[in-house]
């Protein structure tokens, strides 16, 4: 790549991340902090190949905010760095995360951010409101739970909530059940989130969250087909666009990732 123009990026990347990146929103008090394993098939051509990865639940009086913890351990590595006034960034420890979105669910809406190259890009949801709740209880890691199921997106969701914990939210876009989702998974074994950590209250005094507001403040409200389509465009142009600034790529970094077969099989959370 050509320096003048590599050097460019970086001072533009710098910049940004300097006047947002160590912002954190302040009047945001912890009320619960959760955090959930989300084990999923993302291809069904292989039934056998499950990804796991964590994800962390963030709740104010308010609102919530749901982000892979790997996101967030990235996104603290750069700032401790860069307040450090370090030259050089080295991230290589930190583990990477295939999910780089935000969630923010409020009683009215869900909220879903994603970074398109230097884009932030946002569209909202409605809150679930055709919960059927059942009859039926469990205990799930010792929390006593009841049974709710819904149809969302293309599958058919069982959830178990706790009144116990008065939160009406939980994983992804899941909320407006009368209690904290402790267990959601979908009926066909595809998509599973589980709490499995949760900070006691004692510990939460004084604490605020984690999420830095460079993730959610001045995004571009968007449809959710028009953040997709953005999504795979910026894809397809990435490679020719680093080409274009001279950057050169060996012949096994020309191969495609992802295969036919692959992208066939795809199997995403929302089928609709």
């Amino acid at each position: 790549m050509n320096f003048i123009k590599k050097h460019t990026l970086i001072i533009i990347f710098l910049f940004i991340f300097s006047i947002s990146f160590s912002q954190t929103a302040m009047s945001d008090s912890l009320r619960g902090e959760f955090t959930y394993l989300l084990q999923y098939k993302p291809n069904n051509l292989n039934r056998d190949y499950i990804i796991k990865e964590l994800y962390s639940l963030q709740i104010t009086d308010k609102r919530s905010f749901f982000s892979s913890e790997n996101k967030l351990k990235f996104d603290s590595a750069f700032s401790a760095a860069y307040n450090k006034k370090s030259n050089i960034i080295d991230l290589s420890g930190i583990p990477a995360s295939r999910s780089n979105f935000l969630i923010i669910q409020t009683n009215e809406n869900s909220e879903f951010y994603e970074s398109v190259g230097m884009t932030l890009l946002s569209y909202n949801s409605p809150v679930i409101r055709n919960w059927k709740l059942v009859n039926e209880t469990k205990v799930i890691n010792s929390i006593n739970c009841k049974k709710a199921e819904v149809n969302y997106k293309g599958r058919d969701w069982v959830a178990w909530y706790s009144t116990e914990i008065p939160f009406p939210y939980g994983p992804y876009k899941f909320s407006g059940l009368p209690g904290l989702i402790v267990k959601i998974a979908d009926k066909t074994g595809d998509y599973d989130y589980e709490l499995v950590k949760a900070v006691s209250s004692s510990k939460l005094k004084g604490k605020t969250i984690t999420i830095k507001k460079i993730r959610y403040e001045g995004a571009k409200l968007v449809t959710q087909k028009e953040l997709s389509d953005a999504r795979a465009n910026f894809r397809a142009n990435a490679k020719r666009e680093l080409e274009s600034m001279g950057t050169v790529f060996s012949e096994g970094q020309n191969k495609p990732k992802i295969s036919e077969a692959e992208k066939k099989g795809h199997n995403p959370i929302e089928l609709e």
